[in-house]
Parts: C-alpha cells; structure tokens; sequence
C-alpha cells in the first residue's frame, strides 16, 4: 500500500480543478458534486458530539485512526449542499494524514488562495473556520 498523498500535493490538486473551473457558478456546482459524492454517515455518527458548533448548516464530523499508521481518518456530513462541498474539499485535504501534518497546514492561506474564503457569505465563512478548528482540536488532541 502506497502512503498517501501529502495535504501540500493534495492542496496542489484542489487549486488545478479550481483552475479550470471559469466563474463562482461552476466553481459551486464542483463544490455541490464534490458534497453529493461524500460517503453517507451512518445514524450512529449524526450524533450531538459529532456536530461542529458555529455552522449555520448542520455539520457533523467525525475523527477516528485511518489505514496509514499515525493518521487521522475525518468523515463527514452536512444537511446543505455546498457546505457538504466544504466538508468533503475539507476531507480530501486532511483525511488520512497526520496530526503533525495538519497542524502545519496553513488551510486559510490556501482558501484565500484558490478564492473561497472571498466568494463565501459570512455565515458559510464562520462555519469552515468552525470545521477548520475542529480538525485542529482533533489533531491537537492525538499529536
């Protein structure tokens, strides 16, 4: 089994689609895609505990060890579609990587970089920074 891709060469990736998408429109149509084709959570993870604080959406998430040793696996929901976007581009960057690894990550450089954090309202900006730092405490609390 390989290991997997790095956040930086995952961060790569993201901004090239992002790139070759024209305007916000097609830019929040990937974003309603990439949430469409998140994997269900199960009854038992759409619990209190699992739901992230400060999203105006209802956002679930959940972190327990991936395949690759030392890793975090994330998974996640939303009730909204493109917050369902936000949590699955928050998933493909950090899920299966390291506390240590995400922890360094600078995510707001990079939303601001590929134009997310200016094309977002303020309620769907508060709520990523509320996934942002619960992926952080995850982290924080297995490093």
């Amino acid at each position: 089994m390989s290991p997997p891709m790095s956040i930086t060469a995952r961060a790569e990736e993201i901004e090239a689609d992002f790139a070759l998408l024209g305007d916000w429109e097609e830019r929040f149509a990937y974003l309603i895609d990439l949430g469409r084709a998140l994997p269900e959570l199960g009854p038992d993870a759409l619990v209190e505990a699992n739901k992230v604080r400060g999203c105006s959406s209802q956002v679930w998430m959940t972190a327990g060890p991936s395949a690759t040793p030392g890793a975090i696996e994330f998974r996640g929901a939303s009730d909204a579609l493109i917050v369902s976007g936000l949590v699955a581009l928050l998933l493909k960057l950090y899920s299966d990587q390291t506390p240590a690894e995400i922890l360094k990550f600078d995510a707001e450089s990079f939303f601001s970089k590929i134009g997310i954090a200016d094309a977002l309202t303020p309620q769907r900006s508060n709520g990523l920074k509320s996934m942002l730092a619960r992926i952080r405490t995850e982290a924080t609390a297995r490093s």
